[in-house]
């Protein structure tokens, strides 16, 4: 008995280690301008949501989540997305793996007009480790997750990781 509650106390010291050091890293990484949804909220309230994924392709071919609109990073290109999304109050979640690359996609779009941007913080990583679905180029459930490099595959606990 004793042993099995010195391994719940240690996993459940390990996971809040891990948040505090993706706190971290993000701390380090982003400047906050854009406020962070968390998974669960997004979870709980995901009608009239716009999600936009700003990973690269080949990520977001290998999985993304439900209904989310490829708008990439390296070749993000805000005319086309302004074309997509013509109301600037509509609620817009943008995601990459962590919440890095998001930040400064979300930081576009709140330059151009905005309003209602957020960030998901820990990005399909998280939302894959709190063990909801994401979908393959299909649309069908998949538990692969394209981990963008070796060095940020460690923030995926779940899943399938996929290096290209």
């Amino acid at each position: 008995m004793k042993n099995i509650f010195l391994i719940i106390c240690i996993g459940i010291s390990v996971s809040g280690f891990a948040q505090k050091k993706l706190s971290k890293l993000l701390k380090q990484q982003n400047t906050e301008s854009i406020p962070y949804i968390s998974v669960e909220a997004l979870q709980n309230e995901s009608k009239n949501i716009i999600l936009l994924d700003s990973r690269e392709e080949k990520e977001f071919k290998t999985s993304h989540l439900k209904n989310a609109i490829y708008v990439g990073y390296d070749f993000f290109n805000l005319d086309s997305v302004q074309s997509k999304l013509k109301n600037k109050n509509s609620k817009i979640v943008v995601y990459c793996s962590l919440g890095v690359r998001s930040e400064d996609v979300a930081e576009k779009l709140k330059k151009a007009g905005y309003s209602n941007v957020y960030n998901l913080y820990g990005g399909i990583f998280e939302w894959k480790n709190n063990d909801l679905e994401v979908l393959n180029l299909n649309e069908k459930p998949t538990d692969s997750i394209h981990i963008y490099s070796k060095a940020w595959s460690k923030w995926l606990k779940k899943g399938v990781k996929v290096y290209e």
